[in-house]
Formats: C-alpha cells, sequence, structure tokens
C-alpha cells in the first residue's frame, strides 16, 4: 500500500464502491423487473382478443375468418414492418423513452378495442396496437443487456424471457373472470388502464442505462444493412432458422388464437374455464420449458454445436403427437395433459434458436439477423396461423358443425413436425456457420 493512502480513508472509499454497487445492482434488478412486467402485459394484451373471440362473435355477428384476419393479418402489419426501423432507432436514441411510446400507444389500443362497435373499428385498433407492439421487444432486451455485467446476462435474458408465460399463467385468468363479471369490453378497457399506468411508474422510476458495461462497445458495424442481409443469406443455418421459426410460428399463433376457441366449441367450456385451463398450463409449461431448453441446449452443446439446435429440434418434432393428443382426445383431463406437453416442448426452442441466430452472425450484424428472424417469424405465423386455421373452421363448419375446428388444428401439428426438422438441418451446418461469422471481415 502507497504511504500517502491512509486506511481509514481506503475503507471509506471501499466501503462506498460496495454502496454504489449494491444500489446500481437493485436499481438494475428493479428495472429487469418492470421490463418483465412491460413483457407480460404485451403478452396479454396480444392474446387477449383470442381469449374473447367467443363472445366478440357473437356481439358484433362476425365470421371466424375475419375474426383470423384481425388476429392474425391486421395485427402483424404494423408490428412486423415497424419493428426493424425501431430497433435501428433503440439503438442510437433513448430506448426508455421509445419502449414508454410504445407501451402507451398498445395500451389506449387495448381499451379502444374494448368499443369497437363493428367489424373496422376491431381493425383498427389492432392495427394501432400492432403500431405500439413493435416498440416493445428490441428496446426492452437492449436495456435488459446494458443494465447487467456480461457473466449475469444470461439469467438476465432468462428472466426477460418468463415474460409470455407470466402473462398466460396471470394475465389472461384474471382477464377471464373481468369478462365473466362485466364482460369482454371491461377486460379491454382493464388491461388497457394497467398498462397506461405502467407506462407512468416506468418513466419515472427508470433511466436509460448506459449503453457500455463492462468492456468495449460493440463493433457496430461498417457495413450496410444490405450487406449484413447477403451474409446471412451466405448462411444455411441461419436460412434454415429462419424457415424453421416461421413454420413453427404458424403453429404457435393458431394455438394462441384458436385454443381457447377450441375449448369452447368442443369441450363446451366458458369463458372464465377456457382462461383458467388455457393460462395455468401455457404459463407454467412455457415457463419450464423455456428453462429446460436454454439449459439442456448449454448442457448438450458444450460435447458438440449440434446438440444447440438438434435439442429443440427434437422438442418440436415431439411437440407433435402431444398436440395430436390435445386436439383428439374426447376426455378433457387428457387434452389439457397434451395441451401440457405441447406447449412445454414449443417453448425449449425459444433460447437456443435467438443464441444461434447471433452466433452465425458477425458482431455487427446480430441486431439485424434477430430482427429478420423475428420479422419473418411474425409476419408468417401471424399471418398464416389465425387465418388459415379460421377459414377451414368456416369452409368444413356445414359438414361438421363446432368439430370443424378440431380438424382444422391439425394444420398446426404438420407446421411444428416440419420446424423441428428445419430446425435439425440447420444443427448439421452450425458449427461450420459459426467458423464463417468469427473470420475477420
Amino acid at each position: 500500500m502507497s504511504s500517502w493512502v491512509r486506511p481509514g480513508r481506503l475503507r471509506h472509499a471501499t466501503q462506498g464502491v460496495r454502496a454504489r454497487s449494491s444500489s446500481r445492482s437493485l436499481g438494475s434488478i428493479y428495472a429487469l423487473a418492470l421490463l418483465t412486467l412491460i413483457g407480460a402485459l404485451s403478452y396479454t394484451d396480444r392474446q387477449l382478443l383470442g381469449l374473447m373471440l367467443p363472445l366478440i362473435k357473437g356481439d358484433l355477428r362476425l365470421t371466424d375468418t375475419s375474426l383470423g384476419l384481425i388476429t392474425g393479418l391486421v395485427f402483424v402489419l404494423f408490428y412486423s414492418a415497424l419493428g426493424l426501423p425501431i430497433a435501428r432507432s433503440a439503438d442510437r436514441g433513448n430506448r426508455r423513452n421509445i419502449l414508454a411510446a410504445g407501451l402507451a400507444l398498445w395500451s389506449l389500443m387495448t381499451s379502444l378495442t374494448g368499443l369497437a362497435a363493428n367489424l373496422w373499428q376491431l381493425a383498427a385498433a389492432r392495427f394501432l396496437l400492432g403500431a405500439g407492439e413493435a416498440a416493445g421487444a428490441a428496446p426492452s432486451i437492449s436495456m435488459a443487456a446494458d443494465s447487467f455485467e456480461e457473466r449475469r446476462r444470461p439469467l438476465a435474458m432468462a428472466v426477460l424471457s418468463t415474460n409470455s408465460s407470466l402473462a398466460a399463467l396471470l394475465g389472461l385468468p384474471v382477464l377471464g373472470l373481468v369478462a365473466m363479471a362485466y364482460g369482454w369490453r371491461a377486460a379491454f378497457a382493464a388491461a388497457g388502464a394497467a398498462g397506461l399506468l405502467l407506462t407512468v411508474v416506468f418513466v419515472i422510476t427508470v433511466r436509460e442505462p448506459a449503453r457500455e458495461r463492462g468492456g468495449a462497445p460493440a463493433d457496430p458495424g461498417r457495413g450496410s444493412t444490405l450487406d449484413a442481409a447477403r451474409f446471412l443469406a451466405g448462411s444455411q443455418a441461419y436460412v434454415y432458422m429462419v424457415c424453421g421459426g416461421a413454420i413453427v410460428g404458424i403453429s404457435l399463433y393458431a394455438s394462441q388464437v384458436w385454443h381457447p376457441s377450441f375449448l369452447a366449441r368442443v369441450h363446451h367450456l366458458g369463458i372464465a374455464q377456457v382462461g383458467a385451463a388455457i393460462g395455468l398450463p401455457r404459463g407454467v409449461a412455457g415457463l419450464a420449458g423455456t428453462l429446460v431448453g436454454g439449459v439442456l441446449a448449454d448442457r448438450l452443446g458444450r460435447r458438440s454445436a449440434f446438440w444447440r439446435l438438434a435439442a429443440p429440434g427434437l422438442a418440436c418434432i415431439l411437440a407433435m403427437p402431444a398436440e395430436l393428443v390435445f386436439l383428439l382426445s374426447p376426455h378433457l383431463p387428457t387434452a389439457l395433459a397434451g395441451m401440457l406437453c405441447y406447449h412445454l416442448l414449443l417453448a425449449m426452442h425459444f433460447g437456443p434458436l435467438y443464441a444461434a441466430c447471433q452466433s452465425v452472425a458477425r458482431p455487427g450484424m446480430r441486431c439485424t439477423a434477430i430482427a429478420v428472424f423475428l420479422l419473418t417469424a411474425n409476419l408468417t405465423g401471424q399471418v398464416l396461423g389465425p387465418l388459415s386455421v379460421g377459414y377451414l373452421n368456416d369452409r368444413w363448419a356445414a359438414t361438421m358443425g363446432p368439430e370443424a375446428i378440431r380438424y382444422s388444428l391439425l394444420l398446426e401439428s404438420v407446421c411444428v413436425l416440419m420446424g423441428g426438422g428445419l430446425m435439425l438441418a440447420a444443427a448439421r451446418r452450425l458449427a461450420r456457420d459459426s467458423e464463417r461469422a468469427a473470420q475477420p471481415a
């Protein structure tokens, strides 16, 4: 120790550093909790229309085709189109303010959905809700990453990824009870009001985190977006992952929209019963599947890069028979067990697939890789999933009646099988394409 440093001052300085570090840690944990809550609210607002479809269809006298169009294409148009430019803006500007503006917009649109008196008003609210939610994912992920040092980021990302499970576990059952007591319009009003209140709390209590934390700034990339697209297109693993994620997305979004109606039509459950039956299994299964999938891919991936994608690919393939049990079993408890297994297995692909997308991209194009992946998966899944099942429902209703939805949803099982196969194909090329991305430009 240098002679000019007094032990007392050193002690006080050390204590001050620890206090500041502890304060920053608590602030980061608080910010992560709010970001997770905002993400959960986003998923709740997005899926609420699917839960309320039986009530909305009777009240507004709509067809399944029109409802499938609204829940899928109308929402995803703005959500997908604005996702990439908003992500680029968030890289350069204040992410907290961008996220807060998006939260306020989609919460307001959720409230206005409850005032819709016809198909066009419902579509307009859904359209603008997609615009608001486009500002949710990228800023949230970036803020959470910059709020923690590198060794703690995987845990932070895992916590943030539980938002969809929390929505299914808590948000949908609660709003299902609100709808049973006060009607579907009150459920949308309650969800929107919660979002607007959360916006105020978020702006007042959370600050924009520093972009550099615990290391050198990331290489922003010297090439254009077109250069990044060309490089990514040259990765067979990435192309297979994008195609696989898009096809699995058809199954994922069709299930989110039409599973509640399936339980109502085929098993004759009420709205509150559907909310409880869907919310609890989906929330628990999604939470467990997300964590188990990440741990399994990490452990097996230490032996070979192949297993980082092969494990979630096999999980998706196994989700097919689970979905068939859900759709074809006349026994409600057996059907719900099949749905539980389906959501658990399907959730296992999220983390490993996102991580693999980044491993085959150079540092300066990793955000672009994720944005393109999400754009393709959302556009394909949210449009074709709800719309195709809704169309088949209407086409087969004359001959099959309420049972038509049982066979329309078989499309899900085919898609999840194909998506799992594409992930296995990507797994065979992952190591080679990761080495390609690690080479100097």
